[in-house]
């Protein structure tokens, strides 16, 4: 177990693959913790550094009073990296990973020389749906909202198995109060100018059953992003590593590939 310590923030992390190769960090989507990556991982070219953690308020990283701004997860990446000693990483954020990545991307060029933009937006939903979902955890739990969250997390395929179940307990054992620090971080943040700034190379994913950012979403947000390019994993909702670790693993090996870092 690695835990870093910030002073004011433990980041939890874990690093797979070669402590010498060139880094890809991976950062992973609200309601969830690093493990969602776990069946991806082993299919990626050998040589690669991986890094993945879990952000505030999620997983085994610290939990500090929220609401959270988007700055302070930004912050949070930025920090992680630069006590690891990364430089010109791939950063694959998924949903709210992927708003930290173009932050991090527009605040740091020096740390990210690439980014892969999956299940995500530079704007995602609106202040009242957020508003909305955060009165719903606050009247009955994130227990109230975990049937709705699962048919926007996954095909109807999955839904009907046990590792969905998996990831229904990941969700509800989120606490309260972290999990509405980071509902309220995607509400306050709207990326499309900074973004639309942005000239690194991108490769966007989007997964043609995803409830919570659509295919024609994330298409829009690699359209700011000049050579962009899109990808679409059929049959996956919003984790697409989890329900097509295959596919996906194809999708980002073929990118890294192509930009030279693997």
């Amino acid at each position: 177990m690695d835990i870093l310590d910030l002073g004011d923030m433990h980041i939890h992390w874990r690093e797979d693959g070669d402590p010498a190769g060139r880094p890809v960090v991976f950062a992973n989507s609200l309601g969830t913790d690093f493990r969602m990556w776990d069946k991806l991982i082993p299919l990626l070219p050998q040589g690669l550094r991986l890094i993945r953690y879990d952000k505030r308020g999620h997983g085994l990283s610290a939990c500090p009073p929220g609401p959270y701004a988007m700055g302070a997860l930004i912050r949070d990446a930025e920090r992680l990296l630069d006590a690891l000693g990364v430089r010109d990483c791939v950063f694959v954020g998924l949903s709210i990973g992927g708003l930290i990545a173009q932050g991090l991307a527009v605040k740091r060029l020096d740390l990210v020389r690439a980014m892969v933009l999956s299940n995500t937006a530079a704007k995602i939903g609106t202040a009242q749906m957020w508003s909305d979902r955060i009165a719903a955890i606050r009247a009955g739990g994130v227990d109230a909202i975990a049937e709705a969250t699962m048919e926007r997390w996954f095909a109807k395929a999955f839904r009907a198995t046990p590792e969905m179940l998996a990831y229904r307990n990941m969700l509800v054992r989120q606490p309260v109060e972290d999990y509405a620090g980071c509902c309220a971080a995607i509400s306050g943040t709207d990326f499309i100018t900074p973004t639309s700034g942005l000239t690194l190379p991108t490769l966007a994913i989007a997964g043609s059953e995803d409830g919570a950012t659509p295919p024609d979403l994330v298409r829009e947000t690699a359209d700011l992003i000049r050579g962009a390019r899109f990808r679409l994993i059929r049959g996956a909702g919003h984790l697409p590593p989890v329900e097509k670790p295959q596919d996906y693993a194809e999708a980002l090996t073929g990118f890294l590939t192509s930009i030279g870092h693997a």
